[in-house]
């Protein structure tokens, strides 16, 4: 029986230097002349799960304890959690390995529901600002945090993960539908900047940094 072929919602104008196959995904891990940044880099292929439960206090997915506060989020191990609100939290997976699916009935494997982009680089901010009216500078919140909100007309979950100069970056998540239209507004937003695609392996360099 052939295997299931899946297919990143994200597609960049570029030409793939190096790539692999992994978990049925084609994976780019460098292009052709990715400059020397800003990158917007397509991470549709790691895992994304929701969880959902009344008590989330004793909910710790992965070792790692939900934030109190929603829009507060916690990296550890290279997992991103972020607290929704009252019953929900978001998990992103930014390990360079693969994350298992815990058993528990409370998780839901949202991955190929939706777009997953990290945007990185000294002028990711100025940017976003060109795409969404939300604040991923404030002062008042220590990165990394969450906001759920318009980024180019669109619901999505941002999380700024650093706002550290050349380290900056955000990632962003929202439904797969829009996947094309929101690729091409941020390839605009950025033209001015000289924003590039990039491959995964500048992704996990850049996090590797943080």
């Amino acid at each position: 029986m052939n295997e299931i072929k899946r297919y990143s919602p994200v597609v960049l104008k570029a030409t793939p230097l190096k790539s692999e196959v992994r978990d049925n995904w084609n994976v780019v891990l460098e292009y052709h002349g990715e400059g020397q940044g800003p990158y917007i880099v397509d991470l549709s292929h790691r895992t994304r799960l929701d969880l959902q439960s009344p008590d989330l206090a004793s909910k710790k997915p992965f070792g790692i304890s939900v934030p109190e506060v929603p829009c507060q989020s916690v990296l550890e191990k290279g997992i991103l959690v972020n607290r929704m609100n009252r019953t929900q939290t978001s998990i992103y997976n930014l390990a360079s390995q693969g994350m298992e699916m815990p058993a528990e009935a409370e998780y839901t494997d949202v991955t190929e529901n939706t777009v997953f982009v990290a945007i990185m680089g000294e002028a990711v901010f100025s940017i976003c600002e060109k795409l969404s009216a939300l604040d991923f500078m404030d002062p008042q919140k220590q990165a990394p945090f969450l906001y759920q909100g318009p980024f180019s007309h669109v619901p999505c979950q941002i999380v700024t993960l650093s706002r550290d100069k050349e380290k900056s970056g955000v990632v962003l998540t929202c439904s797969r539908g829009y996947g094309r239209d929101m690729i091409h507004s941020i390839m605009d937003a950025g033209a001015e900047f000289g924003l590039k695609p990039a491959g995964e392996t500048r992704f996990v360099e850049w996090i590797k940094s943080l």
